[in-house]
């Protein structure tokens, strides 16, 4: 292992920087920068070189050129081990450059920008960055290339210890983060500059698109204990901040894979709501769900319509839990909670439970596409955010739904939206009262909802997530006591399931959006 002699620092990212530099010149590294960076290694008291001493050229074009030169270039890319390469630096007096520190700018915050225009974007797109990145990381046996400020500490740490040098398994770590900082890159350009078109010579801007190239590249966040099963492997990728994925773990052992899913299909769900609601998720589909001005209330109703079912659940709520929801979901076994806070009181409460898995959840639900796998490939659809607007849904029946049970409809609808297809869904009062989900037939959603329900279902309404395709499922409902009926509509069969309601004299209600979850 040689030691390091010389290194070049180019930074948009400037936390930690100095103390890094400083443990570099302490061990005698010469050091060279650009900008900014330069500034603020002199500012700081270090002695720096700036990169244009280096090339023999000042940087230009308001900073696009700076690195890329053939004196900084030869100087990372040349192979130490050849001796073809060391005669070339030799004649054109090209000093070598063993350690490179450089991140990029930060394109991913240029791109979430309101308004942002073409311009920002391109101004945004690092260019040398990336070229000495891969320049660095290709020949990593003898450059070490640093992109994290997160390793600065451990690379000082580990060269005081080797006199100045790192050991060929950190730079090849080194290396391969790298090549990872510029895939993710690459991608974020690519992804938002894919919903640019140019028409009649400008640039417009389609954010609604899906994109013609599909570029996922995530860094890996969390390596789960396995999968759906003990005998699959599993982990958790993501580089954002809001949602599920990017949550704080509070208390309790390790999430897992299902852990995280329910926990995704819960969140989904409770951000529905902009009441105080509650929502019980097993094997993702909602077996309680409830709203009430007291968060406390909210979680009694939601148990109450499947106490059973919620043994082992997964539990969200869209308030910061308090004490007195704590002391009640502490008298049921249940696996994690998401929500957006937890009052200390709770916390204390909620921490007695070992087992007990608590969630810190930042922000909504991010408007991203969603994304599926299938054999030999990917399905990419954008996010069912579609809500039901009561002036454009459509009554249908000779009776109108009454003040009461148009409430019960859109919460009804709500809920219905995030139970698995075929999705049927009792409701009243803000109270989930019962679901069928997943059955191959729409008439069996309807009686396995039925067969489910310990609530009372006289008085309730139902919300159907696709249309009924016969008068039979309206029908065996109506036998229980529902009232108000809300579909999307469409069926060839439509007039007989319109017929049917008025004969029974209930309400229904067409919304003309259908929510089919797979």
């Amino acid at each position: 292992m040689s030691a390091v002699k010389r290194a070049l620092l180019s930074v948009t990212d400037k936390a930690g920087l100095v103390p890094f530099a400083q443990g570099l010149a302490d061990l005698g590294v010469e050091l060279i920068s650009t900008g900014g960076t330069a500034k603020l290694l002199r500012d700081n008291g270090l002695n720096v070189h700036d990169v244009a001493e280096v090339t023999g050229f000042p940087e230009m074009l308001d900073g696009r050129v700076k690195t890329i030169h053939p004196r900084i270039a030869a100087g990372v890319l040349a192979i130490r081990g050849n001796p073809v390469h060391m005669q070339a630096l030799s004649a054109h007096a090209i000093p070598t450059i063993d350690l490179l520190v450089v991140n990029l700018y930060d394109f991913a915050a240029a791109a979430a920008k309101p308004g942002v225009t073409i311009e920002e974007l391109i101004e945004n797109i690092d260019i040398g960055g990336p070229t000495m990145i891969r320049a660095a990381a290709k020949n990593h046996q003898d450059v070490a290339i640093v992109t994290d400020p997160d390793d600065y500490a451990a690379l000082i740490a580990e060269m005081n210890e080797n006199g100045g040098a790192l050991s060929l398994k950190t730079k090849w770590n080194l290396a391969r983060k790298a090549y990872a900082l510029t895939a993710r890159y690459d991608a974020a350009i690519t992804t938002r500059l894919a919903h640019i078109e140019v028409e009649d010579g400008r640039y417009r801007d389609q954010p609604a698109s899906l994109p013609t190239t599909l570029s996922i590249q995530v860094p890996s966040r969390q390596v789960l204990r396995y999968g759906e099963n003990p005998h699959q492997q599993a982990a958790l990728y993501s580089a954002g901040t809001e949602g599920v994925a990017n949550s704080e773990q509070l208390h309790g052992k390790e999430l897992s894979y299902n852990n995280l899913v329910d926990l995704d299909a819960a969140w989904q769900l409770i951000n529905e709501f902009s009441e105080p609601a509650a929502a019980i998720i097993k094997h993702t589909n909602p077996c309680g769900c409830a709203q009430h001005d007291l968060l406390a209330e909210a979680y009694r109703r939601a148990l109450a319509a499947d106490p059973v079912s919620a043994f082992g659940g997964v539990l969200a709520f869209n308030r910061e839990v308090d004490e007195e929801s704590a002391h009640e979901v502490a008298k049921l076994f249940v696996e994690a909670i998401a929500a957006p806070g937890f009052s200390g009181k709770a916390l204390s409460i909620l921490m007695a439970k070992k087992n007990l898995r608590l969630v810190k959840v930042r922000g909504g639900v991010p408007d991203e596409p969603v994304v599926k796998s299938i054999t030999g490939g990917y399905l990419v659809q954008s996010a069912d955010a579609a809500t039901l607007d009561r002036a454009q849904a459509r009554i249908v029946t000779q009776r109108g739904p009454s003040v009461d049970e148009w409430k019960s409809l859109e919460f009804a609808w709500r809920v219905a939206k995030h139970v698995k297809s075929n999705a049927i869904v009792y409701a009243r009062d803000g109270q989930l009262i019962a679901a069928g989900a997943g059955q191959m037939s729409r008439v069996d959603s309807v009686k396995v909802g039925a067969m489910k329900a310990i609530l009372p279902l006289q008085g309730s309404v139902v919300a159907s997530d696709a249309f009924f395709p016969f008068p039979d499922g309206l029908e065996a409902a109506a036998e229980h006591g529902v009232t108000a009926f809300i579909q999307p509509g469409g069926s060839v069969k439509d007039s007989e399931v319109i017929a049917a309601a008025d004969r029974l004299n209930v309400a229904m209600v067409f919304t003309g959006i259908r929510h089919f979850r797979h």
